[in-house]
């Protein structure tokens, strides 16, 4: 067993990953669109166009994490070799240059496709740990729930804390792109810290071998059906919170207002995009607080199917709250609900990478971690970046208009009411579809571990 020490480090590490990719995903189109000044389209092409290279980078970065030998081990180095490049490109990627049109879209993609890379550089390596700090199904299934309790609770700092932060700069004298900058400065100071002491924290227990070429290692992984079965799904649960995440921003800005409170007996609040998703993060603490209990219940392919199919149903209810103080609170006990079912799903993914990379390794008697976990690394860029792409090009049909005191059009406000609602819910369904047909269900799991722990007895460099 593990201790509870690296359990925390290992948290740590996506707490600091989740403080960026947040921002990123549901700020940065806002950023570029309205503050930055680059066009919808250009904004569309832009997160699409980058994200797919950082994505495909991915398997590339797993086959060299796979192949790396180290006294620290195969994973591990990375988070201390990456951790203040994610830093400094974090801060370049929020840097507005006094450039033209066409040199400041040139910078856009500079930026951002290198902060995509430097993500990748430690964020693969960190997510292939988990198949090497424990060979148990069940603790894996632990760690992955410390992982994104910590992730989500990163993540709620870093959402309540934005526009305040870019607030409070840009009324100390700042401009609003000046403003941005500097809070990012702020989060990128924590994130370098956090990646720290997860590699302080941490240790690999489990030896992993590659053993075979990397032409055999993307064969067989390309001949994996659970692994493409899960990166159907994975893509789906991400693109599903990039849809949503992306058009809040918008949403409260144009639909919901900038003056709109929620009332509490003589007590009233600011009701502002940042609440609602910094409330969603806490709420996905939550949910993956239960994650272990419920998958030993249910099994994770039944937790992952219900779970999708119940966040679906309340998506769909979102679409028909009004915009009015008591509809402000019903939004926002929506928002918890959902990010309940969010909160669970998130471990769940994880852990069945986990479990793929173990039928993997029974199955072609070779480990490559690191490239099955860059899978899942490379669905959520591809979910992100199909998402956030999906947005703009949406608003930009819809009709929305970015100038800053703009009335937007009953298209617009209804498209934006689709993008929190309806089009999200589409895609959980869709999930459900694609797990249903997920084959390494809990009785498969025993039999897989069995398997591992016979061959491993036999051959123990294996």
């Amino acid at each position: 067993m593990t201790s509870l020490k690296e359990k925390i480090g290992y948290g740590f590490g996506d707490m600091s990953s989740s403080m960026f990719w947040k921002i990123f995903s549901y700020y940065l189109p806002i950023f570029y669109s309205n503050i930055y000044g680059l066009r919808l389209e250009d904004t569309a092409l832009l997160l699409l166009v980058t994200r797919i290279w950082d994505a495909v980078s991915d398997p590339m970065m797993g086959i060299l994490a796979d192949r790396t030998h180290t006294r620290w081990g195969k994973y591990r180095p990375y988070l201390f070799w990456f951790a203040l490049p994610f830093a400094v490109c974090g801060v370049l990627l929020f840097t507005t240059p006094a450039w033209g049109p066409t040199a400041k879209l040139v910078w856009a993609y500079v930026t951002y496709i290198l902060m995509m890379t430097v993500y990748t550089g430690i964020n693969v390596p960190y997510g292939a740990m988990l198949g090497v700090m424990t060979d148990n199904s069940d603790e894996k299934t632990v760690f992955s729930s410390f992982r994104m309790f910590f992730a989500y609770g990163g993540s709620f700092i870093a959402l309540f804390a934005w526009e305040p932060l870019c607030n409070l700069f840009i009324g100390a004298g700042d401009s609003p792109a000046g403003g941005w900058q500097h809070a990012m400065m702020v989060i990128a100071t924590a994130c370098l810290v956090i990646f720290l002491l997860c590699f302080w924290l941490t240790r690999e227990h489990v030896e992993s071998k590659s053993t075979v070429s990397v032409g055999k290692d993307l064969r067989y992984l390309l001949g994996n059906v659970p692994w493409w079965l899960l990166i159907g799904a994975a893509l789906c649960s991400n693109l599903f919170n990039t849809v949503r995440g992306s058009a809040a921003a918008y949403f409260f800005k144009d639909v919901v207002g900038p003056d709109a409170v929620l009332s509490l007996g003589s007590f009233s609040f600011l009701f502002y995009a940042g609440l609602f998703l910094s409330v969603g993060e806490v709420s996905n603490m939550a949910g993956v607080s239960m994650t272990v209990a419920i998958t030993r219940m249910l099994g994770k392919k039944a937790t992952y199917i219900a779970t999708m199919a119940i966040i679906a149903g309340l998506s769909i209810a979102f679409f028909f709250v009004p915009c009015t103080p008591a509809g402000f609170w019903l939004m926002l006990v929506l928002q918890v609900l959902i990010s309940i079912g969010t909160g669970i799903i998130s471990p769940l993914v994880w852990s069945m990478y986990a479990d793929v990379s173990d039928y993997a390794e029974l199955r072609y008697g070779t480990a490559s971690t690191g490239l099955i976990f860059s899978s899942s690394s490379m669905a959520q860029k591809f979910g992100s970046a199909f998402g956030g792409a999906a947005v703009m090009w949406l608003l930009s049909a819809f009709g929305y208009n970015t100038a800053a005191e703009a009335v937007q059009m009953e298209s617009a406000l209804t498209g934006l009411r689709m993008l929190m609602s309806w089009i999200p819910a589409a895609v959980a369904l869709l999930s459900v579809v694609v797990v249903s047909f997920y084959p390494l269900n809990t009785v498969k799991m025993r039999e897989i571990q069995a398997g591992l722990e016979a061959r491993r007895a036999v051959s123990p460099d294996f």
